[in-house]
Protein backbone atom coordinates (compact mmCIF):
# COMPACT_ATOMS: atom_id res chain seq x y z
CA UNK A 1 0.00 0.00 0.00
CA UNK A 2 1.18 3.14 -1.04
CA UNK A 3 2.47 5.67 2.16
CA UNK A 4 -0.21 8.78 2.51
CA UNK A 5 0.98 11.87 2.01
CA UNK A 6 -0.87 15.40 4.13
CA UNK A 7 -2.09 16.02 0.65
CA UNK A 8 -3.89 13.15 0.13
CA UNK A 9 -6.13 13.50 3.54
CA UNK A 10 -9.60 15.42 1.89
CA UNK A 11 -12.77 15.69 3.63
CA UNK A 12 -15.74 16.74 1.90
CA UNK A 13 -13.10 17.78 -0.99
CA UNK A 14 -11.13 19.53 1.59
CA UNK A 15 -8.16 19.40 3.19
CA UNK A 16 -8.67 17.71 6.54
CA UNK A 17 -7.06 18.71 9.94
CA UNK A 18 -3.66 16.31 10.96
CA UNK A 19 -3.85 15.62 14.21
CA UNK A 20 -1.54 13.18 14.60
CA UNK A 21 1.25 13.13 16.84
CA UNK A 22 3.91 15.76 15.76
CA UNK A 23 1.87 17.11 12.79
CA UNK A 24 -0.42 19.23 14.77
CA UNK A 25 0.75 22.37 16.96
CA UNK A 26 -0.36 22.21 20.81
CA UNK A 27 -3.70 23.34 20.82
CA UNK A 28 -4.17 20.23 17.99
CA UNK A 29 -4.93 22.01 15.04
CA UNK A 30 -2.97 21.75 12.07
CA UNK A 31 0.13 23.22 11.08
CA UNK A 32 -0.03 25.22 7.67
CA UNK A 33 2.24 22.76 5.29
CA UNK A 34 2.13 24.77 2.25
CA UNK A 35 4.81 27.78 3.65
CA UNK A 36 7.75 27.17 5.61
CA UNK A 37 8.12 28.57 9.02
CA UNK A 38 10.12 31.07 10.93
CA UNK A 39 12.35 30.42 12.68
CA UNK A 40 11.58 32.67 15.42
CA UNK A 41 8.44 31.03 15.58
CA UNK A 42 9.80 28.44 17.73
CA UNK A 43 8.39 27.77 20.97
CA UNK A 44 9.52 25.17 23.71
CA UNK A 45 5.82 24.95 25.28
CA UNK A 46 2.75 25.15 23.01
CA UNK A 47 4.12 25.84 19.70
CA UNK A 48 1.19 26.15 17.37
CA UNK A 49 2.81 27.93 14.49
CA UNK A 50 5.77 25.32 14.14
CA UNK A 51 5.85 21.30 12.91
CA UNK A 52 7.98 19.74 16.17
CA UNK A 53 9.27 16.97 12.96
CA UNK A 54 11.09 20.21 11.09
CA UNK A 55 14.57 20.55 13.01
CA UNK A 56 16.12 23.32 10.85
CA UNK A 57 16.38 25.78 11.48
CA UNK A 58 17.59 25.64 14.27
CA UNK A 59 16.46 28.28 17.29
CA UNK A 60 17.65 26.76 20.41
CA UNK A 61 21.77 26.50 19.51
CA UNK A 62 22.13 25.21 23.41
CA UNK A 63 19.86 21.97 22.86
CA UNK A 64 21.79 20.74 19.56
CA UNK A 65 25.01 22.03 21.52
CA UNK A 66 24.33 19.26 24.47
CA UNK A 67 23.06 16.92 21.89
CA UNK A 68 26.31 17.09 20.39
CA UNK A 69 27.91 16.57 23.11
CA UNK A 70 26.28 13.97 24.85
CA UNK A 71 26.95 12.36 21.55
CA UNK A 72 30.76 12.93 22.01
CA UNK A 73 30.62 11.16 25.29
CA UNK A 74 29.13 7.63 24.63
CA UNK A 75 30.13 4.89 26.65
CA UNK A 76 29.10 1.90 27.48
CA UNK A 77 29.32 -0.03 30.96
CA UNK A 78 30.84 -3.07 29.64
CA UNK A 79 33.75 -1.17 28.16
CA UNK A 80 35.39 -0.94 31.49
CA UNK A 81 37.51 -3.79 33.72
CA UNK A 82 35.47 -5.55 36.61
CA UNK A 83 37.94 -7.67 37.52
CA UNK A 84 39.90 -5.85 40.21
CA UNK A 85 36.43 -4.97 41.90
CA UNK A 86 35.52 -8.57 41.86
CA UNK A 87 38.66 -9.59 43.62
CA UNK A 88 38.12 -6.67 45.99
CA UNK A 89 34.59 -7.26 46.87
CA UNK A 90 35.49 -11.08 47.42
CA UNK A 91 38.41 -10.31 49.97
CA UNK A 92 38.11 -9.31 53.55
CA UNK A 93 39.69 -6.03 52.28
CA UNK A 94 36.36 -4.06 52.55
CA UNK A 95 34.52 -3.57 55.68
CA UNK A 96 30.94 -4.41 56.05
CA UNK A 97 30.41 -0.59 56.23
CA UNK A 98 32.15 -0.15 53.51
CA UNK A 99 30.13 -2.55 51.68
CA UNK A 100 27.19 -0.82 52.89
CA UNK A 101 27.99 2.65 51.53
CA UNK A 102 28.45 0.78 47.87
CA UNK A 103 25.07 -0.91 48.09
CA UNK A 104 22.73 1.81 49.19
CA UNK A 105 24.33 4.03 46.78
CA UNK A 106 23.64 1.00 43.70
CA UNK A 107 20.05 0.55 45.00
CA UNK A 108 19.63 4.76 45.05
CA UNK A 109 21.15 5.15 41.18
CA UNK A 110 19.55 1.43 40.17
CA UNK A 111 16.13 2.90 40.02
CA UNK A 112 16.92 6.53 40.06
CA UNK A 113 17.95 7.00 36.41
CA UNK A 114 14.73 5.01 35.85
CA UNK A 115 12.88 7.30 36.95
CA UNK A 116 14.81 9.83 35.36
CA UNK A 117 14.15 7.98 32.37
CA UNK A 118 10.36 7.40 32.47
CA UNK A 119 9.69 10.78 33.31
CA UNK A 120 11.73 11.99 30.11
CA UNK A 121 9.83 9.80 27.71
CA UNK A 122 5.97 9.87 29.52
CA UNK A 123 6.13 13.52 31.23
CA UNK A 124 8.76 15.67 29.55
CA UNK A 125 8.92 14.70 26.14
CA UNK A 126 5.08 15.19 24.97
CA UNK A 127 4.73 18.87 26.32
CA UNK A 128 7.88 20.18 24.46
CA UNK A 129 7.25 21.41 21.27
CA UNK A 130 10.39 22.25 20.11
CA UNK A 131 12.65 19.55 18.05
CA UNK A 132 15.90 20.27 18.79
CA UNK A 133 15.01 20.16 22.88
CA UNK A 134 13.16 16.77 21.81
CA UNK A 135 16.63 15.88 19.60
CA UNK A 136 18.60 16.02 22.92
CA UNK A 137 15.64 14.28 25.23
CA UNK A 138 16.12 11.30 22.88
CA UNK A 139 19.89 11.50 23.82
CA UNK A 140 19.54 11.99 27.54
CA UNK A 141 16.82 8.79 27.94
CA UNK A 142 18.87 6.32 25.87
CA UNK A 143 22.04 7.88 28.46
CA UNK A 144 19.74 6.95 31.41
CA UNK A 145 19.33 3.36 29.89
CA UNK A 146 22.96 3.11 29.50
CA UNK A 147 23.13 3.98 33.41
CA UNK A 148 20.36 1.72 34.49
CA UNK A 149 22.16 -1.04 32.47
CA UNK A 150 25.56 0.25 34.81
CA UNK A 151 24.18 -1.30 37.73
CA UNK A 152 23.03 -4.57 35.77
CA UNK A 153 26.50 -4.58 34.93
CA UNK A 154 28.17 -3.79 38.41
CA UNK A 155 25.13 -6.19 40.18
CA UNK A 156 25.83 -9.20 37.71
CA UNK A 157 29.67 -8.55 37.81
CA UNK A 158 29.86 -8.27 41.50
CA UNK A 159 27.33 -11.17 41.88
CA UNK A 160 25.22 -9.48 43.94
CA UNK A 161 21.38 -10.17 44.67
CA UNK A 162 19.76 -7.90 41.89
CA UNK A 163 16.79 -8.60 43.57
CA UNK A 164 17.79 -6.94 47.11
CA UNK A 165 19.36 -4.35 44.80
CA UNK A 166 16.68 -3.03 42.44
CA UNK A 167 14.25 -3.12 45.13
CA UNK A 168 15.91 -0.84 47.82
CA UNK A 169 13.64 2.01 46.55
CA UNK A 170 10.73 -0.01 48.38
CA UNK A 171 12.48 -1.70 51.37
CA UNK A 172 14.95 1.11 52.08
CA UNK A 173 13.20 3.90 54.06
CA UNK A 174 15.92 7.11 52.56
CA UNK A 175 15.50 5.70 49.17
CA UNK A 176 12.04 5.37 49.02
CA UNK A 177 11.94 9.03 50.53
CA UNK A 178 13.87 10.30 48.13
CA UNK A 179 12.15 8.58 45.49
CA UNK A 180 8.31 8.81 46.09
CA UNK A 181 9.20 12.74 46.81
CA UNK A 182 10.21 13.66 43.34
CA UNK A 183 7.78 10.99 41.71
CA UNK A 184 5.21 13.20 43.38
CA UNK A 185 6.09 16.22 41.22
CA UNK A 186 5.33 13.87 38.22
CA UNK A 187 2.12 12.79 39.03
CA UNK A 188 -0.47 15.88 38.16
CA UNK A 189 1.81 15.85 34.71
CA UNK A 190 0.92 12.15 33.91
CA UNK A 191 -2.42 12.98 34.32
CA UNK A 192 -4.18 12.47 30.75
CA UNK A 193 -6.26 15.91 30.89
CA UNK A 194 -2.92 17.80 31.50
CA UNK A 195 -1.91 21.20 29.78
CA UNK A 196 0.43 23.34 29.30
CA UNK A 197 -2.08 26.03 27.80
CA UNK A 198 -2.90 27.63 30.90
CA UNK A 199 -0.68 29.39 33.91
CA UNK A 200 -1.37 26.68 35.95
CA UNK A 201 -0.35 24.34 33.82
CA UNK A 202 2.84 25.87 32.79
CA UNK A 203 4.33 26.43 36.37
CA UNK A 204 3.79 22.66 37.43
CA UNK A 205 5.43 21.83 34.43
CA UNK A 206 8.44 24.07 35.30
CA UNK A 207 7.99 22.69 39.09
CA UNK A 208 8.35 19.05 37.48
CA UNK A 209 11.81 20.03 35.78
CA UNK A 210 12.94 21.54 38.72
CA UNK A 211 11.94 18.06 40.55
CA UNK A 212 14.12 15.71 38.06
CA UNK A 213 17.08 18.31 36.74
CA UNK A 214 17.58 20.07 39.73
CA UNK A 215 16.95 18.10 43.06
CA UNK A 216 17.37 14.46 41.73
CA UNK A 217 20.34 14.64 38.74
CA UNK A 218 21.39 18.14 40.64
CA UNK A 219 21.25 17.42 44.23
CA UNK A 220 20.40 13.52 45.24
CA UNK A 221 23.02 11.88 42.67
CA UNK A 222 25.57 14.32 44.09
CA UNK A 223 25.94 12.83 47.44
CA UNK A 224 26.40 9.56 45.83
CA UNK A 225 29.20 10.87 43.50
CA UNK A 226 30.93 11.93 46.67
CA UNK A 227 30.54 8.71 48.35
CA UNK A 228 31.68 5.89 45.26
CA UNK A 229 34.24 8.54 43.97
CA UNK A 230 35.69 7.98 47.58
CA UNK A 231 36.91 4.80 47.09
CA UNK A 232 37.67 5.48 43.35
CA UNK A 233 40.41 8.51 45.41
CA UNK A 234 42.00 5.32 47.51
CA UNK A 235 42.42 3.27 44.75
CA UNK A 236 40.00 0.81 45.22
CA UNK A 237 36.48 -0.40 43.43
CA UNK A 238 38.33 1.41 40.73
CA UNK A 239 36.16 0.20 38.10
CA UNK A 240 32.66 1.26 39.72
CA UNK A 241 34.45 4.55 40.32
CA UNK A 242 35.40 4.65 36.50
CA UNK A 243 31.61 3.83 35.53
CA UNK A 244 30.53 6.60 38.07
CA UNK A 245 32.72 9.28 36.40
CA UNK A 246 31.10 8.64 33.20
CA UNK A 247 28.00 8.75 34.64
CA UNK A 248 28.95 11.97 36.57
CA UNK A 249 30.02 13.75 32.88
CA UNK A 250 27.06 12.92 31.32
CA UNK A 251 24.78 14.12 34.24
CA UNK A 252 26.49 16.99 34.32
CA UNK A 253 25.20 18.11 30.91
CA UNK A 254 21.85 16.13 31.89
CA UNK A 255 21.89 19.17 34.61
CA UNK A 256 23.11 21.95 32.31
CA UNK A 257 20.23 21.04 29.34
CA UNK A 258 17.44 21.03 31.99
CA UNK A 259 18.56 24.77 33.53
CA UNK A 260 18.79 25.79 30.27
CA UNK A 261 14.90 24.63 29.47
CA UNK A 262 13.92 26.02 32.48
CA UNK A 263 15.46 29.46 31.81
CA UNK A 264 14.47 29.07 28.07
CA UNK A 265 10.64 28.32 29.53
CA UNK A 266 10.68 31.75 31.76
CA UNK A 267 12.29 33.57 29.12
CA UNK A 268 9.07 32.82 26.54
CA UNK A 269 6.29 32.75 29.56
CA UNK A 270 7.69 35.36 32.06
CA UNK A 271 4.04 35.37 33.64
CA UNK A 272 5.17 32.33 35.37
CA UNK A 273 8.09 33.23 37.29
CA UNK A 274 5.74 34.61 40.51
CA UNK A 275 6.83 34.85 43.87
CA UNK A 276 4.11 32.65 44.64
CA UNK A 277 6.09 29.75 42.54
CA UNK A 278 9.64 30.68 43.21
CA UNK A 279 8.56 30.10 47.45
CA UNK A 280 7.06 26.64 46.47
CA UNK A 281 10.91 25.87 44.61
CA UNK A 282 12.63 27.21 47.67
CA UNK A 283 10.25 24.88 49.62
CA UNK A 284 10.50 22.06 47.31
CA UNK A 285 14.50 22.54 47.47
CA UNK A 286 14.49 22.64 51.17
CA UNK A 287 12.26 19.27 51.68
CA UNK A 288 15.04 18.17 49.43
CA UNK A 289 18.15 18.91 51.18
CA UNK A 290 15.92 17.16 54.78
CA UNK A 291 15.84 13.80 52.38
CA UNK A 292 19.54 14.21 51.42
CA UNK A 293 20.95 14.27 54.80
CA UNK A 294 18.91 11.37 56.11
CA UNK A 295 20.05 9.69 53.03
CA UNK A 296 23.93 9.91 54.16
CA UNK A 297 22.91 9.49 57.65
CA UNK A 298 21.33 6.17 56.30
CA UNK A 299 24.91 5.38 54.15
CA UNK A 300 26.90 6.86 56.89
CA UNK A 301 25.81 6.05 60.10
CA UNK A 302 29.29 5.92 61.82
CA UNK A 303 31.63 7.38 58.90
CA UNK A 304 33.57 5.61 56.56
CA UNK A 305 36.64 6.48 54.37
CA UNK A 306 36.71 9.84 56.40
CA UNK A 307 33.25 10.78 55.57
CA UNK A 308 30.33 11.70 57.51
CA UNK A 309 26.97 13.13 57.74
CA UNK A 310 27.51 16.46 59.27
CA UNK A 311 29.39 16.69 55.62
CA UNK A 312 26.87 16.23 53.60
CA UNK A 313 24.66 18.43 55.34
CA UNK A 314 27.12 20.99 54.25
CA UNK A 315 27.58 19.73 50.61
CA UNK A 316 24.36 19.64 49.77
CA UNK A 317 23.57 22.84 51.13
CA UNK A 318 26.62 23.99 49.26
CA UNK A 319 25.34 22.67 45.53
CA UNK A 320 21.76 23.78 45.81
CA UNK A 321 22.99 27.31 46.22
CA UNK A 322 24.65 27.10 43.07
CA UNK A 323 21.65 25.15 41.33
CA UNK A 324 19.28 27.76 42.67
CA UNK A 325 21.40 31.16 41.69
CA UNK A 326 21.76 28.95 37.89
CA UNK A 327 17.26 29.39 37.98
CA UNK A 328 17.13 32.96 39.42
CA UNK A 329 16.72 32.20 42.61
CA UNK A 330 19.30 34.10 45.45
CA UNK A 331 21.49 31.83 47.32
CA UNK A 332 20.12 30.65 50.79
CA UNK A 333 22.95 28.72 52.75
CA UNK A 334 26.31 29.81 51.87
CA UNK A 335 28.16 26.81 52.74
CA UNK A 336 31.49 26.04 51.80
CA UNK A 337 32.57 22.55 49.66
CA UNK A 338 33.52 20.34 52.06
CA UNK A 339 34.90 17.72 49.12
CA UNK A 340 37.14 20.09 47.27
CA UNK A 341 38.21 17.11 45.91
CA UNK A 342 35.44 16.70 43.91
CA UNK A 343 36.56 19.39 41.90
CA UNK A 344 39.28 17.07 40.69
CA UNK A 345 36.96 15.10 38.99
CA UNK A 346 35.18 16.96 37.45
CA UNK A 347 35.24 20.36 38.26
CA UNK A 348 31.27 21.88 39.79
CA UNK A 349 32.96 25.83 40.07
CA UNK A 350 33.36 25.22 35.71
CA UNK A 351 29.83 24.04 35.10
CA UNK A 352 28.90 26.95 33.08
CA UNK A 353 32.02 26.24 31.01
CA UNK A 354 32.05 22.59 30.82
CA UNK A 355 32.07 22.44 27.10
CA UNK A 356 35.41 23.97 27.18
CA UNK A 357 37.06 20.88 28.41
CA UNK A 358 37.13 17.97 25.91
CA UNK A 359 37.14 14.38 26.36
CA UNK A 360 39.07 12.47 23.67
CA UNK A 361 39.55 8.53 23.54
CA UNK A 362 36.83 7.89 25.24
CA UNK A 363 34.56 5.78 22.55
CA UNK A 364 37.44 3.12 21.99
CA UNK A 365 39.05 2.88 25.41
CA UNK A 366 37.93 2.40 28.87
CA UNK A 367 39.84 5.26 30.20
CA UNK A 368 39.28 8.79 30.74
CA UNK A 369 41.52 11.09 29.55
CA UNK A 370 40.79 14.83 29.42
CA UNK A 371 42.59 17.72 27.01
CA UNK A 372 42.33 21.11 28.41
Amino acid sequence: MAAVSVDDIVENGQKAPVTAAGCCGANGSAYDTETRFNVDDKRLLNCNAVDVNQLMPLKYDWAWEHYLNGCANHWMPTEVPMQRDIELWRSNALTEAEKTVILRNLGFFSTGESLVGNNIVLAIFKHITNSEARQYLLRQAFEEAIHTHTFHYIVESLGLDGREVFNMYNEVASIKGKDDFVMSLTSSVLDPDFSTETLEGKQEFLKNLVGFYVIMEGIFFYSGFVMILSFNRQNRMAGIGEQFQYILRDETIHLNFGIDLINGIKAENPEIWTPELQAEIETMIDQALDYEVEYAKDCLPDGVLGLNSDQFREYVEYIADRRMERIGLAAKWGSKNPFPWMSETIDLSKEKNFFETRVTEYTSSASLVWDD
